[in-house]
Formats: C-alpha cells, structure tokens, sequence
C-alpha cells in the first residue's frame, strides 16, 4: 500500500499539489478501532493499511478518486450511518437490486462500507458480506437511485492498484 501511495503522492506533487495537501494523516488505531466497532466489522487489512497512510481527504481540494471524494473514517462512519437509518427504518423493503455475481441481491446491507463519496449519495463500497462466488473485501458500486450493483474488483489493494496506475 506504501508504495503505491508513493507513486500517487509523486504524481499529485507534480500535478496536483492541492490535492496532495488535501489528504489527511495516518489514521491511528485507535481511530481503526473505534471504526471496526462502530460499524461492527474488521476491516480488510488492505483498507486498514490505507487509512494508515492516509486517513482520508479534508474535501476542500476537489475528488481524489476520479469523481469522488476519498472517505476519512469519520466520514465513513457518517456516510455509512446515514444508510444504515435507512435500511433500519425499512426505505429499502421494497426496493429492488440488480446485483452483479457475487454481490448480496439486496439494495443496501450494513457491511458494505462506503470509502468514496460523489456528493450526490453515491459511494464505491467495501462488501464484507458477499454472496455466493464474490470475495469478502471486494469493491462494489453503491447508487443511491439506481439497484444496479456491480463489482469493480476482487480487493481494495487492487482496485487501489489499478487506480494509481491509471492515474500516473
């Protein structure tokens, strides 16, 4: 993960400094902890070795992520709450998903955990829970207006890989 942050941190100094500026310091572990406890989940250790680079972006810089904001743990934890009210207060029991291979056929479960945020309510989403053929860890797209569900890759390390070599 270190490295591949590095390659990302060269390429940003040289084209982006604001946005290099923009990243947040290491998550400790307590912040790690608090996390995984609120969200009632251990997180990938690809993820965890991310969030110990950087904890996120302050999201005064423009998106990280091609059009999305890299998620700190606060925001995480916010972002994936906001889902979780409703789910519990039954917005989505009527809701139907069209999940890719792999992916729980349901509109929203709590253990998918969002780290990126378009500003308009959608999210690229870690699934801790995957159905039948998918991989616990997988990155997965979360729409807030549309069932489609799909898998962008078998792991945080790679979808973070690709990114990174796409960008630089």
């Amino acid at each position: 993960m270190k490295k591949q942050w590095g390659r990302l941190e060269a390429w940003l100094r040289s084209n982006n400094p604001a946005l290099l500026a923009d990243l947040n310091p290491p998550a400790s572990d307590a912040d790690i902890q608090k996390l995984e406890l609120q969200l009632g989940v251990e997180l990938p250790t690809d993820f965890v070795g991310c969030l110990k680079v950087h904890d996120g972006q302050r999201g005064g810089a423009g998106c990280l992520f091609s059009d999305s904001e890299f998620l700190s743990s606060q925001r995480i934890l916010k972002e994936w709450a906001i889902w979780k009210d409703l789910h519990d207060g039954g917005d989505f029991d009527d809701a139907e998903a069209e999940s890719g291979t792999g992916i729980q056929p349901v509109w929203w479960s709590p253990k998918w955990i969002p780290f990126t945020y378009n500003g308009a309510g959608d999210h690229l989403c870690l699934d801790l829970d995957p159905a039948g053929g998918g991989r616990a860890g997988q990155v997965i797209t979360l729409w807030h207006d549309d069932g489609s569900r799909k898998k962008k890759a078998d792991s945080f390390a790679q979808w973070f890989a690709e990114f990174v070599d796409k960008t630089v």
